[in-house]
């Protein structure tokens, strides 16, 4: 019993220290924030580009 509780506090232990995934989490945190602001933007600025521009376009096709 104490030898599985002391390999598995081992393991707890390089688990614990492991940072090889930190780099990943924070890269997908950066791509997470840049895809909001990306969603807010086109969200903010989508009524005015389809009346600016989309609807010049199509009044030229008539």
């Amino acid at each position: 019993m104490a030898f599985s509780f002391r390999r598995m506090k081992a393991i707890g232990c390089r688990f614990a220290a492991d940072a090889s995934g930190a780099t990943a989490v924070e890269y997908s945190m950066l791509a997470a924030g840049v895809a909001g602001a990306v969603m807010v933007a086109v969200y903010t600025l989508g009524g005015t580009v389809e009346t600016n521009f989309y609807g010049k376009l199509v009044g030229n096709w008539k």
